[in-house]
């Protein structure tokens, strides 16, 4: 009898409505800065995070144009986002808090901003608008400099 090995299963992030996969996900464990002891120069609990935002397959492209579009300084010119994730002590909290940061980056592209709708002033506003501007100008003019004839 022949047990067949189990196939390797793909990891995924699931996002919303997106699936993303591990392998598009580098991830690089380095030392944390800050306070430690005599261990916080053995260990790398420090998580650094990469995901290729231009070049990801499982972004569509509306989505993909909204994050790059957003002036975020994480994203790198190459369109790249790097999050860096050292708040807790060990390395698999670093790695979820990294993990749930990106989440929270794509959640903000899936969503289209609602357009502007434009509005015009009311006709009390406008008036209420001149009136002020006049009443300002009688008080300028007022200062007038012909009192010294």
């Amino acid at each position: 009898m022949v047990l067949a090995a189990n196939p390797p299963t793909i990891r995924r992030m699931r996002v919303g409505t997106l699936d993303i996969d591990d392998a598009e996900l580098v991830e690089r464990f380095v030392r944390a800065s800050g306070p430690g002891g005599q261990h916080v120069n053995k260990v790398a609990t420090a998580v650094e995070l990469r995901f290729d935002v231009a070049g990801s397959p499982s972004l569509p492209d509306a989505v993909r144009v909204r994050l790059l579009a957003r002036r975020d300084r994480r994203v790198t010119a190459d369109g790249v986002l790097v999050i860096a994730a050292q708040r807790f002590r060990t390395q698999e909290r670093n790695r979820a808090d990294a993990r749930a940061r990106l989440a929270h980056f794509i959640e903000a592209g899936l969503q289209a901003p609602r357009p502007r709708i434009a509005t015009r002033p009311t006709r009390a506003s406008r008036e209420h608008r001149l009136g002020e501007k006049r009443s300002r100008a009688a008080i300028k003019q007022g200062r007038g400099g012909r009192g010294w004839e």
